[in-house]
């Protein structure tokens, strides 16, 4: 994991700010699943090429724990309703992020272009 401080952008603002959130399908887990270790481990490793070719843009990144190891909770009127699981049940799930500085959304989208991975990336900027 890749981790600056906000000394990164220096005080320009030119910078913008945007989260790259990466969401799994249910068709690419049960690929993945059918890979063979070496493809897999292939896989992997072109993720890993992924965030060295954007080192200079990532802030910072992480994988989320599997969905079924959520918990989430629903505010309403002070009551708190505590559920586990993802707050949405679906056939795409995010299991990661990468949080970027870029000159704008069509840099932002350049980078994602190229994500190897799973394969929904949703771009957010960062307010």
């Amino acid at each position: 994991m890749t981790a600056r401080g906000d000394e990164h952008n220096s005080g320009r603002d030119d910078i913008m700010k945007y989260v790259l959130m990466f969401a799994d399908t249910e068709e690419f887990s049960r690929a993945l699943g059918a890979m063979s270790e070496a493809e897999r481990q292939e896989a992997f490793e072109a993720v890993g090429r992924w965030f060295a070719e954007h080192a200079a843009q990532i802030t910072h990144h992480a994988r989320l724990d599997h969905p079924e190891t959520a918990t989430t909770m629903r505010l309403s009127g002070g009551d708190a309703v505590v559920t586990d699981g993802p707050f949405v049940e679906g056939k795409e799930v995010v299991s990661g992020y990468a949080e970027i500085e870029v000159a704008d959304l069509d840099e932002a989208m350049a980078i994602a272009r190229g994500w190897p991975g799973c394969p929904v990336v949703e771009i957010r900027p960062i307010t």
